[in-house]
């Protein structure tokens, strides 16, 4: 194994804004603390997530390394650490990912299985244990119930998609061309709206006025007004991002009249314990594997192109996974 050097390529803010804000420069490589493990990353996951830290909308202390995902390879492991010997690789959620090397928790770390490449395992990790949290989690559904998944040919929407198709759910993705709402059917839903269309319309006529028992929406502020008119009564309301911006605050007595179970989750609540962590992270990559889902890489870009990778995103012009390729 190479020996770890002094210096390392990453990708930082030191302040909010816009694409400009990024900057790819050298940083120190970490240095390892009491139960942890220092990763070479092969592939770090882009998420909605970078672009909220990165626009202030989450604020953090500057500057930070952003990124939250990555899969690589240890080369260095505290002496308390026994089970992620160096040449182990490795996937995690964690900070810090768009870099050469991150320090990170044992306790947040997951070995890949031998049949899954680094490349694999970044494009599933977040978005997929937020997907499946989310499925088995937040909304609990079951077998025949109507979900609805916005931004369905997005990364956590295609795989939300494949995950409800094989819990069995009926399922109902909008989308803002037809040529993704062909692509959300062909994972598995068997209907599609344009998200340009009235929605919820749409949505009343396909379920017989029934409403959708769970909504996934990752957009945000755009949609959540039209997603209580949308909900069946004793629905699950599940929003998990701001793509749109953030849903503004509400009257806690709009839920009333249909008994609405309103969350705003994020995985990391779900899989804090090592017992959740392992459990979920097991279940997505045995659905991996199994074929059950497979994973549509939209684009690997490289480290110093993630001003590039975050426009893509945000122009909401992007299907599947976004990744950076860290040399």
């Amino acid at each position: 194994m190479a020996p770890i050097p002094s210096t390392m390529k990453a990708v930082q803010i030191s302040k909010t804004g816009g694409v400009e804000v990024l900057e790819y420069k050298d940083v120190p490589v970490p240095s390892i603390a009491k139960g942890q493990v220092l990763i070479k990353n092969d592939y770090a996951g882009v998420n909605f997530i970078d672009t909220y830290f990165r626009t202030g909308l989450y604020p953090s202390p500057l500057p930070l390394v952003l990124g939250r995902e990555a899969a690589g390879e240890v080369v260095s492991a505290d002496s308390s650490v026994a089970n992620f010997p160096p040449g182990t690789k490795v996937v995690y959620m964690d900070s810090q990912a768009y870099a050469q090397y991150t320090a990170v928790d044992a306790a947040k770390v997951i070995a890949i299985p031998a049949n899954l490449t680094t490349e694999q395992a970044a494009a599933a990790f977040l978005q997929g244990l937020t997907a499946w949290t989310l499925i088995r989690e937040a909304a609990h559904v079951q077998a025949g119930q109507w979900t609805l998944v916005h931004a369905a040919a997005g990364g956590v929407g295609q795989l939300l998609v494949q995950m409800l198709k094989s819990v069995g759910a009926k399922i109902i993705g909008t989308a803002s061309t037809q040529e993704k709402c062909d692509l959300a059917k062909k994972l598995g839903a068997g209907w599609t709206v344009n998200s340009k269309e009235d929605v919820v319309a749409k949505v009343k006529e396909i379920t017989g006025g029934h409403g959708v028992d769970a909504i996934f929406d990752g957009v945000g502020a755009a949609t959540f007004d039209a997603d209580l008119e949308m909900i069946a009564l004793k629905g699950y309301l599940v929003s998990f991002g701001n793509a749109s911006g953030a849903v503004p605050p509400l009257s806690i007595l709009k839920l009333a009249a249909k008994n609405v179970n309103l969350l705003r989750p994020t995985v990391n609540g779900y899989v804090a314990e090592r017992k959740d962590l392992e459990k979920y992270s097991a279940e997505l990559f045995e659905l991996v594997s199994s074929g059950k889902v497979n994973l549509a890489i939209h684009d690997v870009y490289p480290l110093q192109e993630v001003g590039r990778a975050h426009s893509d995103l945000e122009s909401r012009k992007t299907t599947g996974k976004l990744l950076i390729s860290i040399e």
